[in-house]
């Protein structure tokens, strides 16, 4: 017995330091570790009314976002003791009710989740940010549900149907099962976005083609998507990998930003497929839902575990419990990446001056405060703070003042 038990510490001790290391390796980043940033004042960049304007956006936004956190928790904690009794109601098999029982939570999160986003689009429309109608948000919000949907349905799926191989030990193999199921939809989810076109502009396409093969990603697939009706500020995004990788430009960022904006975005844009950085995301993606799954198993263990499908309303709600308690380290991870873009975008396109315009007309287009409060950034920052990301250009400057 002791012999066994030593060699259960030492087995957990061992997957505990390949974590730790698997974690630092995804953490690093080619950012200097001396770099310094230069503490910059936002007034230098912003006039008073803007900033007092964007605080005023902002600070209706972030309580929006916390109550609808807390309602969300509210309304699965609700399923978690509720839920069961739809068990007696199904008659589709265990694995069946289960997927059932988790589409219906999900359903539950959706509803409580309608009237802050409906909020949150009162106040865009109220400040000139979105001129997207209410119909046609609920429309659209309703079809990305339609996506989770699915993706819960074969998360449930796969989970049920592993707890019945093992009955303990399904979370061990659940974590990177459902991995790779969101590699999956990441594939495939460049070819679903809708409106999408060849550069037009041949200065733009020649830009794109040229910052590409500078940073190692030569032939890279870019795009323009239609989104001047959808409301919203300008924006821009690295998605897919192997044949669906590509980089996908708003038209409403080529009709408002001047080129050289431009091309700090596609340097941006390139620099995430260029370092991986959706694989080190999918990496930090399996990293959490280890221990997550491991704490589920633990949580329904009472319950009959998730072999039992009245254990599944129980399990959202610990996950949903656990990503919130995570939220500031999945935020971290992601500025990170997000910084790492930036500075690789300064040292392809050499124009510091280009990227403080960007996030300078970035900031007011999107009422975005540039020094947010430092509890925000901690919870909801997955992005620098706009005036970090022109100290950054400003500190690459110093660094190279002859380029």
């Amino acid at each position: 017995m002791a012999v066994r038990r030593g060699l259960l510490a030492l087995g957990i001790a061992a997957a505990l330091a390949a974590w730790i290391f698997a974690f630092l390796q995804l953490w690093q980043t080619s950012v200097p570790g001396d770099l310094a940033l230069p503490g910059l004042d936002p007034t230098r960049y912003f006039s008073q009314e803007d900033l007092d304007r964007a605080s005023s956006y902002q600070a209706f936004l972030r309580v929006d976002v916390l109550l609808a956190l807390l309602a969300q928790l509210a309304a699965l904690g609700i399923y978690a003791v509720k839920g069961p009794g739809f068990v007696r109601e199904s008659a589709a098999g265990r694995i069946g009710t289960g997927m059932l029982l988790g589409m219906l939570g999900l359903a539950f999160v959706w509803l409580s989740q309608l009237p802050f986003g409906l909020a949150e689009l009162w106040w865009e429309r109220r400040h000139d940010v979105s001129s997207l109608g209410y119909v046609s948000w609920i429309v659209n919000d309703f079809l990305a549900a339609g996506g989770e949907f699915l993706f819960i349905s074969l998360a449930m799926l796969i989970v049920m149907a592993l707890a019945g191989v093992w009955r303990r030990a399904w979370w061990i193999a659940a974590a990177p099962a459902l991995v790779a199921v969101l590699l999956a939809f990441a594939f495939v989810q460049p070819y679903l976005i809708p409106d999408q076109h060849p550069v037009r502009n041949p200065m733009i396409a020649q830009d794109a083609e040229g910052l590409a093969s500078a940073e190692g990603i030569p032939g890279t697939t870019v795009r323009v998507q239609e989104t001047h009706n959808l409301g919203g500020s300008p924006n821009a995004e690295a998605a897919g990998f192997g044949p669906s990788r590509r980089v996908i430009l708003w038209d409403t960022l080529l009709k408002r930003f001047p080129r050289p904006e431009v091309r700090v975005v596609l340097a941006h844009e390139f620099a995430h497929l260029s370092r991986d950085h959706l694989w080190k995301q999918f990496g930090f993606m399996a990293l959490l839902a280890l221990p997550i799954a491991l704490v589920v198993a633990l949580a329904t263990v009472r319950r009959g575990g998730l072999y039992d499908p009245a254990s599944v309303p129980l399990a959202i709600f610990v996950v949903a419990v656990l990503l919130f308690v995570s939220l500031p380290l999945q935020t971290a991870f992601t500025r990170r990446l997000e910084a790492e873009a930036d500075w690789v975008a300064l040292n392809t396109t050499h124009q510091p001056e280009a990227m403080t315009g960007l996030f300078r007309r970035l900031g007011r287009l999107s009422l975005a405060q540039p020094d947010p409060p430092g509890w925000d950034e901690f919870l909801f920052g997955d992005h620098p703070s706009v005036i970090k990301r022109i100290e950054m250009a400003n500190a690459w400057r110093e660094r190279n003042p002859g380029r």
